[in-house]
């Protein structure tokens, strides 16, 4: 095995709470609301993605990048509706808690801006376990760009060796293997195993709860 991690890094949207198919159908009412046809299964894949590497992804690179602003507020305020129903996957809180007893460094490193990654941390409700976040204004560009897990190694304060990422979606699984950071990946996002992966996940698991029932076996435990 490899040598243990002294951080993880841990996704937030459909990793460790049940967001993603949330997610798709209020941009798919967003896109609508604006007059654009984008079929749902698209921005299901595009999940995991921040609003602004996910918009140049399903638009045409030609449009009128001013009605962006439009559609991100849009997006905010459908899903906006739900965040007091927001709730943790299964094992999700456990996990978290599992990793920070076995002496890791906890940071949530996620795309999402400041209100939902708040909605999220409160259905998540682990606040003791973490050490740190970093979301999408601490950088330029999102996943899969590797700056957000760039910066979540800098707040922990290790090296891209150190660190392991957990995640769910092929996105997340690019900006590791950008960032040199190993990823184990969970299907908890309605990513296929085989795609997970094929994009470099070290090792993928059915949902939050296996990687914690398995936790000795990995690079965590």
């Amino acid at each position: 095995m490899a040598d243990p991690a002294a951080a993880v890094l841990f996704d937030v949207d459909g990793t460790l709470v049940d967001t993603n198919y949330l997610h798709a159908v209020t941009w798919w009412q967003a896109f609508a609301m604006a007059g654009l046809v984008v079929p749902a299964t698209d921005i299901h894949r595009s999940i995991g993605m921040g609003s602004d590497q996910m918009l140049d992804h399903l638009l045409p690179p030609d449009r009128d990048r001013g009605g962006d602003d439009g559609l991100r507020a849009a997006h905010d305020a459908l899903f906006s509706v739900y965040w007091s129903r927001l709730q943790p996957l299964p094992g999700a809180a456990e996990l978290v808690r599992a990793c920070k007893q076995r002496g890791r460094r906890v940071i949530l490193a996620t795309s999402a801006g400041a209100p939902e990654l708040g909605a999220m941390r409160a259905a998540l409700d682990v606040e003791d376990a973490i050490d740190d976040v970093t979301y999408s204004a601490d950088v330029q560009r999102t996943k899969p760009a590797p700056d957000i897990v760039q910066v979540a190694l800098d707040k922990a304060g290790v090296g891209p060796a150190d660190a392991v990422f957990v995640g769910d979606t092929a996105w997340d699984v690019r900006a590791c293997q950008r960032a040199g950071v190993r990823c184990l990946a969970v299907l908890s996002g309605g990513i296929s195993r085989a795609e997970l992966t094929e994009a470099g996940a070290v090792q993928v698991y059915d949902s939050a709860q296996q990687l914690l029932e398995q936790l000795a076996d990995t690079p965590i435990g």
